[in-house]
């Protein structure tokens, strides 16, 4: 691996994205039928949040009635988008490189990290899950 090689090696670039009109549970229902864990919340296409699976995990449902729609009928009433996604976002630049990434992934503290424009508008995001795959791809 090259020391300056830049995220565009990494990115996903086709992400599902949610925009705070979205009702929680089409969000829930995304998180379970695809195989990803962090869904960037845009207006537009600029970046304003976050809401990872754990985010959706987190809701307790304490009492309601297990079945699927009464617990998306109690999500959707109780909870938003915007009080759920994380605003206080650590983000790149497109073109930073992927040591830049990893060092940001490295303390655990988040597990992917969006990549923006210079006006803010989402590009991409890098997972931990991807820079895995590209060490693994290197080997």
């Amino acid at each position: 691996m090259k020391k300056n090689e830049t995220v565009d090696r990494v990115i996903t670039r086709d992400v599902v994205t949610a925009h705070v009109g979205m009702r929680v549970s089409d969000i829930r229902k995304a998180f379970a039928k695809e195989s990803f864990h962090h869904m960037p919340v845009v207006s537009g296409r600029k970046l304003i949040g976050l809401i990872s699976a754990s985010d959706i995990l987190g809701i307790s449902v304490e009492g309601i009635p297990s079945d699927e729609r009464s617990m998306d009928a109690y999500i959707d009433h109780q909870f938003t988008v915007e009080g759920l996604m994380t605003t206080e976002l650590t983000t790149v630049p497109n073109g930073s490189r992927i040591a830049d990434v990893a060092e940001i992934l490295s303390d655990g503290r988040f597990h992917s990290v969006p990549v923006v424009d210079d006006k803010g508008n989402l590009e991409g995001i890098v997972t931990s899950t991807d820079l895995i795959r590209f060490l693994r791809d290197q080997l």
